[in-house]
């Protein structure tokens, strides 16, 4: 099976109509005010967007990102469909032009530069170049300077969401140590390639835990252009300066970030004058999305703030709304999202644990998303890959294809496996197959891997999987999420879990996860903005059962009750 063919088999089992759902000439009105400019069903044809919608313990599938080109025309990054889909807002009528992807990248970000080379993320950055006539309706992207370094630009702007190279790291140090203290150190520096001032470079300096200085300077020089200045309600989370727009204005993403069950999760455009004065903000509507996008807000060159908003049978790319603020105000959401209230308890299976603390949590993660081994035939499997019933997805995680008799890195995903290292090791070693992504079917006892939970399960040191629904049971959640520690988890009852690795110096939360979309089917690092994870309804949980937890502690104890999923 061709990557194209799997890509259209991928969604053919879909009840949906592969149509695109337009919006009229006069703008559809979202909540909130915000314009929904585009609209696209799920669907694999040109007007489609890949969305795969799974069963418990997998969060759907959804475009991962948008980005506002140079001219103003809009870019998506149709993940699903391998595929890059260019329109332009003012004319929601015209068909998308389709920019397909080379074969064998899927990545999970994407930015266009001035000269319209198309930098993409699939674990590094790769630059792309569109082939064909420029207004064909379909057109080629191909790799190039795939072996050069990526400019300091194309870095930053792909780090803005989190998208950004993960330093090895010392498992030992993390485990060491409670959390990165986000306020110390050197203040973070971006550097951003606007349309509206040129080569900038962004000074972020915290000013406390709840407010921020941004100092913009011009590239190579160290006077100070505009100084941003930004408060929110709780905490401050991520703070990027995303674009500057031909008038000369700033835009800022920021976050509110709870420190208890009264507030809630909140993500948003802070717009700032020429001059560097405050002028308002436009909220970004995370509620109303499922699934996790990288890159969910772009700026255009004229000040636009488009929003990607995902659901289970379509997607949306919407105008956010602006509020105007006071130059001094103190940035307040209007509080619509999802309160961290706590969760209904629910019992969970009884399992026997072994005695841990973090070093061991944090050390045994770092093993299934670093472990190397070799591909085997065995192991491969047969091509085409398309043992999945009733639903398309193919059985063979995506980093695997076209590694046959080759290295590779990280443990597969396999949709309700579970297991140690030594028992996956010795799985592969028998010629089971690797990894499986039949999400909608049953799970397949000839294979071999972990899924999310199973993962988080095997490096809380559990004998059996506690599922996303059962891990409740044995952890405590977290009021302020600024008190995660290495080994802690960010849990989605019924959807997907992250295991905590730290906060990173621009305050994003790095996590170990085991995903068929956000890793391509393995075990591996990634980072995100804190609120964009709160706000989809992911929860701070603490596993009760570590040695070094603050605060009192007695030995671990088994849990018992009601059996979760368990898969031998």
């Amino acid at each position: 099976m061709t990557r194209r063919t799997a890509a259209t088999e991928l969604l053919a089992a879909s009840a949906m109509a592969l149509a695109v759902a337009l919006a009229p000439p006069a703008l559809a009105q979202s909540s909130g005010g915000d314009a929904v400019i585009r609209g696209f069903l799920a669907g694999s044809g040109a007007g489609g967007v890949g969305i795969i919608d799974s069963r418990e313990e997998v969060e759907v599938e959804v475009p991962q990102a948008i980005y506002s080109g140079p001219n103003g025309e809009v870019y998506l990054l149709d993940q699903a469909n391998s595929r890059v889909l260019k329109f332009d807002p003012s004319d929601p009528g015209q068909p998308p032009q389709v920019l397909e992807l080379p074969e064998g990248i899927r990545p999970t970000d994407m930015v266009v530069s001035q000269d319209n080379t198309f930098y993409v993320w699939d674990g590094q950055v790769r630059a792309l170049q569109p082939t064909g006539a420029e207004t064909a309706p379909t057109r080629g992207l191909t790799l190039t300077r795939s072996s050069l370094a990526p400019d300091p630009y194309a870095v930053s702007a792909l780090a803005q969401m989190g998208s950004m190279v993960v330093d090895d790291g010392d498992p030992a140090e993390i485990g060491r140590t409670r959390a990165v203290n986000v306020l110390a150190g050197q203040p973070p520096v971006q550097s951003v390639a606007t349309r509206g001032k040129g080569a900038l470079s962004a000074e972020v300096k915290a000013q406390g835990e709840s407010a921020v200085q941004i100092n913009i300077l011009e590239k190579g020089s160290s006077a100070v252009l505009a100084r941003l200045k930004m408060q929110v309600r709780s905490r401050l989370g991520a703070t990027e300066l995303l674009e500057v727009d031909r008038k000369g204005r700033y835009f800022v993403f920021g976050e509110n970030i709870p420190t208890d069950f009264t507030d809630v999760p909140a993500s948003f455009v802070a717009r700032y004058a020429s001059n560097g004065t405050l002028e308002g903000i436009y909220e970004l509507p995370l509620s109303g999305t499922v699934g996790l996008s990288r890159r969910f807000v772009t700026v255009s060159p004229e000040g636009e703030v488009y929003f990607l908003r995902t659901r289970k049978d379509n997607a949306d790319v919407l105008a956010v709304s602006f509020r105007p603020l006071r130059p001094d105000a103190r940035i307040d959401t209007a509080g619509k999202g999802q309160s961290l209230a706590d969760l209904a308890r629910r019992k969970g299976a009884a399992a026997a644990v072994r005695p841990l603390n973090r070093q061991q949590v944090i050390e045994t993660a770092f093993s299934f998303a670093n472990a190397k081994w070799r591909v085997t035939p065995a192991v491969y499997g047969p091509d085409p890959d398309n043992q999945c019933t009733g639903f398309s997805r193919v059985r063979r995680p995506g980093y695997l294809n076209g590694k046959l008799n080759q290295d590779v890195q990280g443990i597969p995903y396999c949709w309700g496996c579970m297991g140690n290292l030594q028992q996956i090791a010795m799985g592969l070693n028998q010629g089971r197959l690797a990894g499986n992504i039949c999400t909608r079917d049953d799970p397949r006892r000839d294979v071999i891997g972990v899924d999310c939970s199973s993962f988080v399960s095997a490096a809380w040191g559990l004998s059996s999987h506690f599922t996303t629904i059962a891990i409740p049971a044995i952890t405590t959640e977290l009021a302020n999420p600024f008190e995660l520690l290495p080994g802690d988890a960010l849990n989605k009852p019924g959807s997907h879990v992250l295991l905590f690795v730290r906060f990173t110096a621009d305050r994003k939360a790095e996590v170990i996860e085991a995903s068929p979309g956000a890793c391509n089917g393995r075990v591996c690092r990634n980072v995100y903005p804190l609120a964009s994870l709160l706000a989809r309804g992911y929860k701070p949980v603490r596993y009760k059962g570590l040695l070094n937890d603050p605060g009192p502690a007695g030995p671990p104890v088994p849990v018992a009750g009601q059996a979760g999923k368990k898969v031998n």
